[in-house]
């Protein structure tokens, strides 16, 4: 049972009531289970943010690490135990904003890490200020006139390695988002799974949401399933990149 994996006496969690995170982690537990995953054989390691807090609801151990330094510590601890599955949880501002170095290198030299995104395209746990992922012309508690920036362009940064694996979902899409979880769990490299999610309390008001149910509509409504063999996923598309250049 997928419920062995979490620590179900810590429930309710900490995260904001409608917010996305908790069905992740209950969507990894299941996808975890299925494939025979658990303290015997693997690790989720986190940053710092909403999402990083992961770790604490599941039966194994986990680490905490430095804002930004998520990826390193992963790589290290994979580096020392290779056959431990090292799976990443994490927000965009931990991974894609101060640290965003360490994606761009860690992903060059193809460390063998799963790595989940909680994308909410704000700075959640600090009040919903604009991030990295952050839309151009959203309004956030620190762009009240709306972001002046394009976002990072995260697939482009793994398509520009010799090998990646990049996949994006929403968290409406839940069988989507375990196949992606799953594909990247296997993938023999570095695999990003860019995770739209949402963020009701500190993203979502803000934008005209009155619930979260009203968010995981419109992601129902505006993301597709992209053509089989798509090589570049278009916005508002979800679906697996993927080029392994050993093969």
């Amino acid at each position: 049972m997928f419920k062995d994996l979490l620590k179900l006496d810590l429930y309710p969690t900490s995260w904001c009531p409608g917010c996305g995170i908790g069905q992740i982690a209950i969507q990894l537990a299941m996808t975890m289970d299925e494939l025979g995953l658990d303290h015997t054989n693997s690790t989720l390691v986190s940053g710092v943010g909403c999402t990083a807090r992961m770790p604490e609801y599941f039966n194994m151990d986990g680490t905490y690490t430095l804002h930004g330094r998520t990826l390193p510590f992963a790589e290290a601890v994979k580096i020392v135990n290779p056959d431990l599955n090292v799976i990443v949880v994490s927000g965009d501002g931990d991974l894609a904003s101060i640290g965003g170095n360490h994606l761009v290198h860690v992903s060059r030299r193809n460390a063998n890490l799963a790595v989940i995104c909680n994308s909410n395209q704000v700075y959640g746990l600090t009040g919903g200020q604009a991030g990295p992922t952050t839309p151009k012309g959203t309004k956030t508690t620190s762009t009240p006139v709306g972001s002046p920036y394009e976002p990072v362009n995260i697939q482009g940064l793994m398509r520009a390695n010799a090998s990646y694996f990049y996949a994006r979902t929403t968290i409406y899409h839940q069988a989507h988002l375990r196949k992606c979880i799953k594909e990247a769990i296997a993938w023999p490299g570095f695999a990003f799974v860019d995770l739209v999610c949402n963020c009701i309390e500190n993203n979502g008001r803000r934008l005209g949401f009155a619930s979260a149910y009203e968010m995981l509509q419109y992601y129902r409504s505006t993301y597709k399933q992209a053509p089989e063999g798509t090589d570049v996923l278009e916005p508002f598309q979800i679906g697996i990149i993927k080029k392994d250049s050993s093969a």
